[in-house]
């Protein structure tokens, strides 16, 4: 069921998705209860269910807000930079890549929640239904912004934008994976992926004609 939201109610559920982050931090997606969240964010039961129908679906919008405002922040990067004449195709991939994902830092809590949301995708038809269903829209809209970027021709790709889209999603979720393991957090977690996607994005890249 899909709850209408009034400016009220959008405040209401931006401060139970950030007392969600909060206790999850502490606590885990699985110890993280209806019940924590909204003594956390000083809000009765029923105030969590006019907003959400379960904990779930407010992980799985909380993941998407995280998302999306990564993803914003890197379309404005890329808006900045091409005005200013910086994105060019004597740009070094990496460089490149890690001038677009300057605009904030990664951190282990991101990763972390991120991992048990696919652990619990893998275990429960329902919700993994919906957790695909965000990660195609995720992935559309990385393809939107790729394919901005071979339009505007300043690169050509090897291969299909979608398929890169897919390539890049995938580096990227396991390279952060993998250094969350190892204990990196801040700016060492996210140079790592910046690099990480640099490096496949300079194979993607077809070579310049002529």
């Amino acid at each position: 069921m899909t709850i209408p939201v009034t400016k009220r109610r959008e405040n209401t559920r931006a401060r139970l998705m950030d007392a969600a982050a909060q206790v999850f931090a502490e606590v885990g997606l699985e110890g993280a209860s209806v019940e924590a969240i909204c003594e956390r964010a000083g809000f009765t039961r029923g105030a969590f269910y006019s907003n959400f129908d379960s904990k779930d679906e407010l992980f799985l919008e909380l993941a998407s807000t995280v998302a999306e405002q990564r993803l914003a922040s890197v379309r404005g990067r890329i808006e900045e930079f091409v005005a200013a004449g910086v994105l060019n195709g004597d740009a070094d991939p990496i460089e490149l890549v890690q001038k677009v994902m300057d605009s904030g830092l990664d951190d282990r809590l991101s990763v972390l929640m991120m991992s048990e949301i696919r652990i619990r995708a893998l275990r429960d038809e329902g919700f993994g239904k919906a957790y695909l269903a965000q990660d195609r829209a995720m992935t559309a809209s990385i393809e939107e912004i790729i394919q901005g970027i071979v339009d505007s021709g300043l690169f050509a790709l090897r291969i299909d934008v979608p398929t890169a889209a897919q390539m890049l999603m995938v580096q990227w979720e396991g390279c952060m994976a993998r250094a969350a393991v190892s204990g990196w957090d801040g700016e060492k977690l996210h140079r790592a992926g910046a690099e990480a996607l640099g490096q496949l994005v300079d194979l993607l890249i077809a070579p310049a004609a002529g």
